[in-house]
């Protein structure tokens, strides 16, 4: 069984629901849920938008490998009214987005899957929920903990 952990965010529709019940099918098909965060209410990231988002990070203990994980978010987020990722390039509002943002100490890099993800670190919707169930895991490649690059990330933004 592996850890992951995973980033959820809505900013359409009954976004507390719609990530609950994401959640609720993360656990059905990805394996047990050993922790969620709570929710944290953020401006939008990388494009402008009038609908603020709802996030959270559930961690899973899962026997899925990286590319099936994938291959499960992504189902669900089809299932629950995600029909693209981007716009001409461009973030867009959205029913429901899920990331993996860590699969344990696992390093990847592919057309499709990149872990840690990428900008896990420059994401305070990211790190703060993630500080919260997970402060002592430790990022693979930068070799601190969640809660040393939040610190650093809050530093940073002052």
């Amino acid at each position: 069984m592996i850890n992951a952990y995973l980033g959820l965010g809505s900013n359409l529709g009954d976004k507390r629901q719609l990530l609950i019940t994401a959640t609720a099918l993360l656990a059905e098909r990805a394996g047990d849920m050993l922790a969620l965060s709570g929710f944290y209410e953020t401006v939008p990231w990388g494009y402008q938008s009038v609908h603020s988002f709802l996030n959270r990070v559930v961690h899973v203990k899962t026997l899925l490998s990286p590319h099936e994980l994938l291959a499960a978010t992504q189902q669900i987020e089809r299932e629950m009214g995600r029909t693209t990722k981007s716009k001409d390039q461009q973030y867009v509002d959205r029913t429901i987005d899920i990331d993996i943002i860590m699969y344990d100490k696992v390093i990847l890099h592919t057309p499709d899957l990149v872990l840690p993800h990428p900008l896990l670190h420059k994401r305070l919707f990211v790190l703060q929920p993630l500080s919260e169930i997970a402060p002592d895991l430790i990022h693979p490649e930068f070799r601190k903990t969640v809660m040393e690059l939040y610190q650093e990330f809050l530093s940073d933004s002052f």
